[in-house]
């Protein structure tokens, strides 16, 4: 894949080209008029993924005509086909490689919305050309691109974001300001929970169907990537993928970068020392359980252990729970309080030695109950219907828009709030419990199970985040990266 600077590019003409070829060429704003945009003062944004989430993302990204959005790429323009009539005038790619291949100097920023199998692979892309970079949650699909990301993004100076909008929800702030008052004292366990799976998972593999008449081969084979092929399925696209480790990363990528945020955040942890689960099982004949690797489980609990930290002077025990199993109320939570959220269908908690904490997705509705019998609540809702509200996401996606026009290490990316210095450790955080859930379903023939299979990767696994390696198992290591195939490598 070609690479250069981004000195070399349409982007650094945007802040010093006026001063090389004359400041005439750029009007100043009065002189145009109030509300006036001048054609220097926008980004021309492409989409790498634009259907789906990728609506939104490039849509709040472009904030109605404030940006330029000149490329859209999707392998399956139906589910693109929203977008491509919302932005009529950008050019319409497949295949994200031929797209900046062909504009590569024309794109100043990109937002990638696709499979989380592809995130870590069009991100590098993007980013060894010096284009700024959007990419949704997870980050990547496993730790080693995550720990690749966060480097280049540095090495390339470019603004980076992760689309967990609840990071720039202001009442993450809120839980922050009661942590470091020292109203909850230092935590010592964490529990964050999901509802998720909301898609088929824990299924036998799908055999393939026919590709339905608006993809061709040549589209599925976009669609699979840096992946291992398998044949096309309904039950792989257009959502269904998150069930699939060859393409998702389970209920944990999907809600975990939202809700292990707060706590992440809030605690300032850094890697996890260590990690062990636990999974749902699925019975389709008598006491032999399905074993089907190639597929999340449709339930799981993970604790993660964290050493103690700058700002939390405990070491913390995190669990998340999944597949519709959460934590019991804590003692200082009422029996009629709903947790996390109303239906407590996800949240977070966060215990410690003077107090608890609370919140929903997003870090909504935070809470602290204490034990005076103290209970504070957020004195803003934030989440319905305030000023805050007004900005699409919290403004996640302009912010990182106003990042990139100020430019690499300015105080608007250093205020960014899942700059990948940050999301990428979250992320890889994240991961880790995938690491564990993968390893818990290694086998092999010659166990004294009904089934003949030994399963021999159910053990606590010690993590060395430094050198991103378990210490105490090789075979987990195997899931901290992948295979790619050849055109897909991530460099």
């Amino acid at each position: 894949m070609p690479t250069r600077s981004p000195s070399d590019s349409r982007r650094k003409f945007l802040k010093h080209g006026a001063m090389a070829a004359g400041a005439f060429m750029i009007v100043p704003r009065h002189v145009l008029g109030r509300g006036y945009t001048a054609p220097s003062d926008k980004l021309n944004l492409a989409a790498i993924g634009s259907g789906g989430k990728g609506r939104g993302d490039i849509a709040n990204a472009a904030n109605e005509g404030s940006e330029n959005v000149v490329a859209l790429c999707d392998v399956d323009l139906n589910e693109a086909k929203a977008s491509i009539e919302r932005f009529p005038k950008a050019k319409v790619y497949r295949d994200f490689r031929v797209m900046l291949d062909e504009m590569g100097d024309e794109i100043d920023a990109v937002t990638i919305s696709t499979p989380d199998h592809v995130h870590g692979v069009a991100a590098m892309s993007a980013i060894e050309r010096g284009i700024h970079v959007y990419v949704q949650k997870p980050l990547t699909h496993n730790i080693h691109e995550a720990r690749k990301l966060t480097e280049a993004a540095r090495e390339y100076k470019v603004v980076s974001q992760m689309g967990n909008q609840g990071a720039s929800n202001p009442q993450q702030t809120q839980m922050v300001e009661w942590f470091e008052k020292g109203l909850i004292g230092p935590v010592h366990t964490v529990h964050v929970w999901t509802n998720r799976p909301v898609w088929p998972q824990g299924i036998p593999v799908p055999k393939g169907k026919a590709l339905p008449e608006h993809l061709s081969k040549s589209d599925w084979d976009l669609f699979i990537g840096p992946a291992k092929p398998v044949p096309y399925d309904p039950l792989y696209h257009p959502f269904k993928w998150r069930g699939w480790w060859n393409f998702g990363t389970g209920a944990l990528g999907d809600m975990g970068c939202h809700l292990v945020d707060p706590a992440f955040k809030t605690l300032q942890l850094g890697y996890p020392t260590e990690v062990e689960c636990s999974v749902g099982q699925v019975f389709l004949k008598d006491w032999n359980p399905e074993h089907i690797p190639e597929g999340c489980p449709p339930s799981s609990h993970v604790q993660l252990q964290f050493p103690k930290s700058k700002w939390n002077k405990s070491p913390v025990k995190m669990n998340w729970y999944d597949g519709g199993l959460r934590p019991f109320h804590p003692d200082l939570i009422p029996a009629g309080d709903f947790l996390g959220e109303p239906g407590s269908a996800n949240g977070v908690i966060m215990i410690g030695k003077k107090g608890i904490m609370t919140c929903g997705t997003y870090g909504r509705n935070p809470k602290v109950y204490r034990k005076n019998g103290e209970v504070l609540t957020c004195p803003e809702d934030y989440s319905n219907g305030s000023k805050y509200n007004e900005m699409p996401e919290y403004g996640h996606q302009r912010s990182w828009v106003d990042a990139c026009k100020a430019g690499f290490n300015s105080p608007e990316h250093q205020a960014l709030t899942s700059s990948f210095d940050y999301s990428g450790p979250l992320t890889e955080t994240v991961l880790m419990g995938n690491l564990a859930i993968r390893s818990y379903a290694l086998a092999k023939v010659g166990g004294t199970n009904r089934n003949g299979l030994d399963f021999y990767g159910r053990k606590k696994l010690l993590w060395d985040g430094k050198n991103t390696r378990i210490t105490n198992f090789e075979d987990a290591n195997q899931f901290v990266s992948r295979e790619y195939r050849d055109g897909w490598k991530l460099v």
